[in-house]
């Protein structure tokens, strides 16, 4: 957009002492008559530019002319960036990266040097992850309903949402929006989702606040388990639970108390320890785990 490509410019010419219409061309993309038409364009909204010619030529901010470069500390702008340079991490497109250089305008420490915090939001789902986001924005700028095919731990089937909030939390992307089929708002995860499509409809937003992400609400508890580690393992819960998760016994094995939420996740997270884990608590499930362990010694104790 015209008024993008002039705020851009504006951003370029208060970092920049001379700045030539061919680099400027060159950095938006357009034209070098396009740039000069847009240098008349910020003449005439009160922008005093000065153009030279020659070797050292180019255009310039005249230098009687004062503006405030930025109401931001260098650290307060620093954390702006950081968090841009978070979202360019997953995004398939530059507009993160263009609209950092209009924030950082008038202090090119904020851009290249100058940071000490580095975010990078990226997976290896980043080529499906990107369009996606992309999409999602989309509908909730324009409140356009989504519909997409969920797959979920209680089956499988389209849903039709409308969409309010783009969530980063528990290390993935999720959606939080107004579910047709539930009639109550709901948080889908981006990675579950296939053949995501923008419906023609229009909804009217719904009063809403801030939804609810505290584990206890998302996660609901109920399954109070205590497991024994071996000392190994103690890397993998304190990176988990906390350094405090967990009761170091005189042989040197760990005790393991917490709540978990869901049997096939709490299954499906203890079997990746191996033999390195012991299940005490509770019992009904303590023998569910001796019945998959004889299913599977049957299925992989047959030569083949």
């Amino acid at each position: 957009m015209k008024i993008d490509r002039l705020i851009g410019i504006l951003a370029v010419l208060l970092q920049k002492d001379v700045v030539t219409a061919p680099q400027l061309a060159e950095r938006f993309e357009v034209s070098r008559r396009t740039i000069n038409r847009d240098i008349e364009d910020l003449c005439k909204a009160g922008i005093p530019l000065a153009t030279r010619q020659g070797i050292h030529g180019g255009i310039s901010i005249m230098e009687n002319y004062k503006m405030d470069r930025t109401l931001l500390t260098t650290s307060q702008m620093q954390d702006i960036l950081a968090g841009l340079r978070s979202l360019d991490s997953i995004s398939g497109t530059n507009r993160y990266g263009q609209l950092m250089e209009k924030l950082s305008a008038g202090s090119s420490d904020f851009m290249t040097g100058g940071q000490s915090v580095l975010i990078d939001l990226s997976s290896w789902y980043k080529t499906s992850l990107a369009p996606k986001i992309e999409k999602i924005r989309e509908a909730i700028d324009g409140c356009r309903e989504l519909e997409f095919y969920y797959y979920s731990p209680k089956g499988e089937g389209t849903r039709r949402i409308e969409p309010y909030y783009l969530i980063f939390r528990w290390a993935s992307w999720y959606v939080w929006g107004w579910c047709a089929k539930r009639e109550d708002f709901r948080l889908f995860k981006l990675n579950r989702m296939d053949r995501l499509c923008l419906a023609e409809t229009v909804f009217k937003k719904r009063e809403l606040s801030w939804p609810d992400l505290e584990d206890e609400r998302i996660f609901p508890g109920g399954i109070r388990v205590k497991i024994l580690f071996d000392a190994s393992c103690k890397w993998r819960l304190v990176e988990a639970f906390g350094a405090g998760c967990y009761e170091e016994l005189a042989d040197g094995k760990l005790l393991f108390g917490t709540d978990y939420t869901d049997k096939e996740n709490l299954l499906s997270w203890l079997f990746t320890f191996g033999d390195r884990a012991e299940l005490l608590e509770p019992e009904e499930i303590r023998q569910e785990v001796c019945r998959i362990l004889n299913r599977m010694q049957k299925k992989y104790g047959e030569s083949p």
